[in-house]
This record gives C-alpha cells, structure tokens and sequence, in this order.
C-alpha cells in the first residue's frame, strides 16, 4: 500500500510539472521581427514639353510631340541634305514625309522595319519584308537594317518612276511646289497630303536645310499660313477669320462643292 502512494505521489508530480511548462509557454510573450518598411527612392523622370501635339496620320497613324519631332530632325537632317545633293530632292520634303509617314520614328514600321516612307515591297522588291495592316490587312513592307536605307530607297523610289519626273523640273528650293507636285503625281491619296507637309516645313523650319545645301542661290518662298481645324470651324467662319473668300479656300485646299472639312484637317489659308 505504501509502495502504490509513492508511485501515485511521483505521477501527480510529473503530471504538475508538464502543466506547469505548459502554462509558461503559453504565457510567453512571443516578439516577432516586424518587416523592415522598404521605402522606394523617387526618382525625377525629366518633363517632356508636351505643348502643341503633332498628328501624324498618313500610314503612321500616330500622335507625338514637339520634342519628339524635334529628336528626329536632329537625328536625320544630315542623311536628307545629302540626299538632296545626290539626288535633287529637297531636305525638307524627304524630313516632312519621314516625319508624317514614320511617325517621327515612333510608328511601327519605323520600328519594326527602319522603313520610315510606308514604301511597300512591289515585284521588283527582293530584300527582307515585314508584314503590316495599312489599306489592307497583312500588306507586304520593305525592310531594312539602316533607315538610312529607307531615305535612300525613297530617293530611289521618286527619281525612278516616270510619273514623279515633272518634280525634278521644279526649283529644288520651292517645297510647296514639290508638296503640291506629289499629290498631282499620285503619291498620297489624301487631299491634305501637300498642306500636312507644308504645315511640318514651316513649323520646323525644315527650308533652311534646304539653303544650307543650295548655298546663296536659295530664295526663301513666301511663308503659308495654315489652319489646323478644331471643332465649331466652318468654311465660312474660317473665310471671315482669315479675310478670305469661301470660294479662295476651297480652291486653295482643293475643295469641291460637296468637301467638309474635319477636326484635325490642316487648311491653306491664305
């Protein structure tokens, strides 16, 4: 009997002393290591002046800024004057049609294909080719490794076939005679073409490219004035605006009696 009290006297103590640790561990404080508060550095990203969009809307579709434009004169200006001297094609027409058909570089042919003139592959056409929506879908591009290429092949293009021939009898000086004449010669097939064109020359002032290849022979035409039209314009408004005639306008831009005029649309006024 005395031996069972012993034995029954060491379980109850086991038995406390398990309840007593477990007691201890339930009631210890537990401190985790909160996680560090990671803090990320700002960085400055450098303000783009974003003033006065550019609409690019030939086979580029695109919209950039003056900054952007002003990157890629900078960048091609040089490869265009000698094509004016190689070729006879105006520095600032082949820049306006880089940028209006490029995008300023930014559109996807440009990207994808260095192709900045929309020049698509034709029979003749044996080098690398892209593939592109544009009037149709899945169209056949040109590729190139350079876009100094593509300014080449564009000069190529224009000096090859015979119905842009007329352009070489113009005044390498005159880009509104030469904007005008690749319309007339079926290059584009919007309406706007030459005044888009216009609009890039003089507001980049792309003509003194033009002088610096021509030298002291260069004489300046006379400065266009356009209109780019937002919402609420009417010829008629535009006519009073401008103090020009209706009927002037419509000549001036090509307008026949059934044209509207839409936003975006950059008009000759005077």
């Amino acid at each position: 009997m005395i031996k069972f009290i012993k034995n029954s006297l060491k379980i109850t103590a086991v038995v406390v002393l398990m309840l007593n640790t477990v007691a201890c561990k339930s009631s210890k404080k537990v401190f985790s290591n909160p996680k560090k508060e990671t803090t990320t550095k700002q960085t400055t990203t450098p303000k783009i002046n974003t003033s006065n969009p550019v609409d690019l809307e030939a086979t580029s579709n695109v919209k950039v800024y003056n900054e952007v434009v002003k990157d890629y004169i900078k960048k091609f200006s040089a490869t265009a004057k000698k094509n004016m001297q190689k070729h006879g094609i105006p520095a600032s027409i082949t820049l306006a049609q880089g940028i209006l058909e490029s995008g300023a570089g930014e559109a996807v042919l440009a990207q994808r294909a260095n192709n900045h003139f929309g020049i698509k592959c034709h029979k003749e056409w044996a080098g690398e080719k892209v593939f592109h929506d544009d009037d149709a879908q899945q169209e056949c591009f040109r590729k190139y490794n350079d876009p100094a290429q593509s300014f080449e092949d564009h000069s190529y293009f224009l000096t090859s076939r015979p119905r842009y021939a007329s352009l070489f009898q113009l005044p390498k000086t005159d880009y509104v005679a030469w904007a005008k004449g690749l319309k007339e010669a079926g290059y584009a097939t919007d309406k706007n073409y030459p005044n888009k064109l216009i609009s890039l020359i003089e507001r980049f002032e792309l003509h003194t490219f033009d002088k610096e290849v021509a030298g002291s022979k260069y004489v300046a035409p006379l400065k266009n004035k356009t209109h780019t039209v937002e919402k609420g314009d009417t010829l008629y408004s535009l006519s009073k605006k401008y103090n020009i005639s209706v009927e002037n306008l419509k000549k001036l831009n090509n307008l026949d009696e059934n044209s509207g005029i839409q936003i975006g649309q950059v008009l000759l006024v005077n």
